[in-house]
C-alpha cells in the first residue's frame, strides 16, 4: 500500500465486523491506521440464513450495496449462517472483500452448534439471541459470539472473523496467479 490513508467500508453496523475488518487490513498491508466506517447494508437473505448458499449470497449482496454506495479502497462484509452438514449442525461466515477491481470470497472455520440451538435456528430465531437466552448473556453478537461461548473465550467472533479475512486477502497481493484461465 502506497498511500496514506485506506479507506474501508463495511457492510455492518456491528462494532465485531467493523472492528474485524479493521484489524485484518491493518496486519495483512502491514499499516498503521486506517479509516474504517461502517454502514448499515442489506444482505438481501433471511436474518438468519440457514444455507451455505444463502449465508455466502448474503455477504456478496452486502458488499455491492456498498460499492454502489460508497466511494472506498476496500468493501468489506461478513454474514453469519448455519447449515445442517454430514457430521451435525454448524455456524460459519462467509466473508468477501472487494476493491474497483476483484473481489474476493471466503469462509471462517466451522462451529458445531448444539441440537437444540439449530433447532431453534429452524424455527426462525437468530443464533445471537438464542445463545444469549442459553447463557444468559447480552448481545453476544456484538461481543464474543456463539464460539466465544462454546470454545469459553479461545476463539472470538473477531478472531475467525480476521483469520477468514486475511486468508480471503490473499488474491490482492498474489493476483497475477488468481487470473482465470
Amino acid at each position: 500500500m502506497h498511500k496514506n490513508t485506506v479507506k474501508i467500508i463495511v457492510g455492518s453496523l456491528n462494532p465485531v465486523k467493523i472492528n474485524a475488518a479493521k484489524q485484518a487490513i491493518m496486519q495483512f498491508f502491514e499499516l498503521e491506521q486506517v479509516d474504517c466506517i461502517g454502514i448499515d447494508a442489506p444482505s438481501k437473505v433471511a436474518e438468519q440464513p440457514m444455507t451455505a448458499v444463502e449465508t455466502r449470497l448474503g455477504a456478496i449482496n452486502r458488499v455491492r450495496y456498498c460499492q454502489s454506495h460508497h466511494d472506498a479502497d476496500y468493501y468489506v462484509a461478513m454474514e453469519g449462517g448455519a447449515d445442517l452438514l454430514e457430521d451435525g449442525p454448524v455456524t460459519f461466515a462467509y466473508v468477501v472483500i472487494a476493491d474497483k477491481q476483484q473481489m474476493s470470497v471466503g469462509r471462517s472455520a466451522t462451529l458445531p452448534l448444539p441440537p437444540a440451538v439449530y433447532r431453534a435456528l429452524q424455527q426462525g430465531e437468530e443464533l445471537g439471541p438464542v445463545m444469549d437466552r442459553l447463557f444468559n448473556t447480552h448481545n453476544i453478537k456484538q461481543k464474543g459470539g456463539a464460539i466465544g461461548l462454546l470454545t469459553h473465550g479461545l476463539v472470538t467472533r473477531e478472531g475467525n472473523y480476521i483469520q477468514a479475512l486475511i486468508l480471503a486477502l490473499a488474491p490482492f497481493l498474489n493476483s497475477d496467479l488468481f487470473i482465470a484461465e
